[in-house]
């Protein structure tokens, strides 16, 4: 039987997630390194750049990790990574959108503000991505490094005024990600969930490997460092079990989600209803100047407060209760139409994930 192709690179944020859950899930599938005339072919079939991209063997391509695992747990619902717990599964969504979003910001910063981590990745990229290229190696590490620095660090809101903050996303989370994990060994039981892999992107191919960051994981919080290689060599069975309600301990981190993220989400939608490209918004008393406005999470947003009120009734309850006690629940539901405008009929087949150079 011909295998599933995942097309990516050893170093994308978004790679190893989706090929941390292929593996638990026993999908078999052959890796593709992309090179640049691979990219432009799935741009060709998924109307978008981006990586991972999947090939399956009737010929379809997907791209989009979040859509894709979903597409997956639909072929493939006898190794569910989702709770059947509602107030548990819709937890795991709002974790899964939080880690992947949230922590792309420092996941960029740590990789390319520090020389260390610049210097090894622009590296890694030419050699693995731009081999075909017809320049010396030294010019591309050049321009990549440049390049990332300015697109996805200093265009993307990273300055003097807000660096520490961003800092501090990654250095809290790894505190309150050292305590949970202390307790079990995944975040929702002794079996991974849909938030372990929205957690993974980040810390297996940035936090973990990435020199400066790295090394702060693994002195600080070796739980974590333990955890992300321990979900790299997990496969699903059958006595692992999710617990049976919310424990205490995510607390922190569902507050940081009240605190900031759905904040951050709202004052996003707003701006792309306003029709801004860029904006400038305040996290937890910290001005961000000119950060891109991204349709994609405004969609974001939509799915959550989609998938919140989808909860059955006889749990809607307990669902508030849990997300009041984080501060969660009003955020969620301030912009009561966000109006994303984004065309998700057809993912994963037709996807569209982008953060920055929005169109319209």
């Amino acid at each position: 039987m011909e295998k599933i192709k995942l097309y990516g690179l050893r170093i994308s944020y978004y790679t190893g997630k989706m090929e941390a859950y292929l593996r638990y899930k026993g999908i078999e599938h052959d890796f593709v390194t992309l090179n640049r005339a691979r990219f432009r072919r799935i741009e060709e079939k998924t109307g978008t750049a981006q990586m991972p991209a999947i090939e399956l063997p009737d010929g379809r391509f997907m791209a989009d990790t979040t859509p894709m695992i979903a597409w997956f747990e639909s072929q493939y619902p006898d190794t569910p990574v989702v709770p059947e717990d509602p107030v548990l599964a819709f937890l795991a969504h709002l974790l899964e959108d939080y880690f992947e979003e949230w922590l792309w910001r420092p996941a960029m910063h740590y990789r390319w503000s520090y020389q260390p981590s610049r210097l090894h990745l622009s590296r890694k990229i030419v050699d693995e991505f731009m081999t075909d290229m017809p320049v010396p190696k030294m010019i591309m590490r050049a321009v990549i490094r440049r390049r990332q620095l300015g697109r996805y660090v200093k265009k993307d809101g990273v300055s003097s005024d807000t660096w520490d903050h961003v800092e501090s996303i990654y250095l809290k989370t790894l505190e309150r990600l050292e305590n949970v994990l202390s307790q079990r060994e995944y975040l929702l039981g002794d079996k991974p969930s849909l938030a372990d892999f929205g957690l993974f992107a980040s810390m297996f191919r940035h936090f973990s490997q990435d020199p400066t960051a790295s090394d702060i994981m693994r002195l600080q919080a070796p739980g974590v460092f333990e955890w992300q290689a321990r979900l790299w060599n997990a496969r699903w069975n059958s006595t692992s079990r999710w617990l049976d309600a919310v424990p205490g301990d995510l607390m922190p981190i569902l507050k940081d989600v009240g605190a900031a993220y759905l904040p951050y989400l709202n004052d996003n939608a707003r701006a792309w209803q306003q029709r801004q490209e860029r904006f400038n918004p305040t996290t937890l008393g910290v001005q961000y100047r000119d950060v891109p406005v991204s349709q994609y999470r405004v969609w974001c947003l939509e799915e959550l407060q989609r998938k919140a009120r989808a909860v059955p009734q006889v749990d809607q309850d307990r669902l508030q209760t849990t997300l009041e006690s984080a501060n969660c629940w009003a955020p969620l539901f301030e912009l009561k139409e966000p109006a994303s405008g984004y065309d998700d009929s057809d993912l994963p087949f037709r996807a569209g994930k982008v953060h920055y150079d929005n169109r319209r």
